[in-house]
C-alpha cells in the first residue's frame, strides 16, 4: 500500500509551515504502508498541478493532504471539500480568486473518503487533541482537498483521500502569545496516529451533487 502525504510551503508572511515540517518527520513506512511525502506550493493552480502529477506518478492507494490553520488549538480532521475558491488573501503567486469554482465539471462538494471519525479517535488516544471539522475553508487547503477527491471520483476510483488542518507551532507565535499553537512533535504524533487509523479503516464513496 502507498500513501501520498502532502504539506504546504510557508505563506502569508510566515517563514515556516507546520504542515510540511510535521510531514517531514513522518517515517517512510507506517502500519505497513509506504509513505510518499511531497511539499505543495500555496498556489491555487500550481498546487493542484503538483498534486495531480504526484498521483499520476505514484498511483497511491490514499492521499492525505495537510495544511496550516492559524488560530485553531486542535488537529482538525476535515470531512468535506467544497467546489469554491473565495480567497481572503492572495496565494504565493499573488492570485486572489473570489467566488469561482475549483472544477466547472465537478460536484458541488465531496466528502472525505478516509475514516475521519476513527482518525479523530486514534489521534486522541495518542494523547493529542483532535476534532472533526465540517469546513476546510475556501482557500488553497480546501482547493487541494477538493482536487484530491475530484481526481479520485473521476480517474482513480480505488484511491481514498482526505485532509487534516494543524495549528501553528510555538515558534510562529512568539510575538502573539495569545494565539493557540501546538508542539511540532505532537502534530507529527497526531498525523502518525491518523495515518494508522486510515490504513486500517474502511473506504466510503460519497459525493454531493447539490448543496441545499
Amino acid at each position: 500500500m502507498k500513501l501520498l502525504v502532502t504539506g504546504f510551503d510557508p505563506f502569508d508572511g510566515e517563514v515556516m509551515n507546520p504542515s510540511w515540517e510535521a510531514v517531514r518527520l513522518l517515517p517512510d513506512e507506517i502500519a505497513g504502508a509506504q509513505i510518499i511525502k511531497k511539499q505543495v506550493p500555496v498556489v491555487f493552480d500550481r498546487g493542484r498541478e503538483v498534486l495531480a502529477e504526484e498521483v499520476k506518478l505514484h498511483r497511491p492507494d490514499m492521499v492525505l493532504c495537510v495544511g496550516q490553520a492559524g488560530g485553531i488549538d486542535t488537529i482538525h480532521v476535515e470531512r468535506i471539500g467544497i467546489n469554491l475558491i473565495d480567497a481572503r488573501i492572495a496565494d504565493n503567486d499573488g492570485k486572489q480568486p473570489v467566488d469561482v469554482p475549483i472544477r466547472e465539471d465537478g460536484a458541488n462538494a465531496y466528502f472525505s473518503t478516509l475514516p475521519v471519525k476513527a482518525m479523530v479517535e486514534r489521534i486522541g488516544a495518542a494523547g493529542v487533541k483532535a476534532e472533526l471539522s465540517y469546513s476546510a475553508g475556501s482557500y488553497v487547503c480546501n482547493t487541494l482537498l477538493y482536487e484530491a477527491l475530484y481526481l479520485a471520483d473521476r480517474f482513480y476510483p480505488q484511491m481514498k483521500a482526505g485532509f487534516i488542518h494543524v495549528p501553528y507551532i510555538p515558534e510562529q507565535v512568539t510575538e502573539r502569545p495569545d494565539t493557540p499553537s501546538m508542539e511540532l512533535a505532537d502534530i507529527a504524533k497526531g498525523l502518525l496516529a491518523a495515518i494508522e487509523a486510515a490504513v486500517g479503516g474502511q473506504e466510503i464513496h460519497v459525493s454531493m451533487g447539490t448543496l441545499q
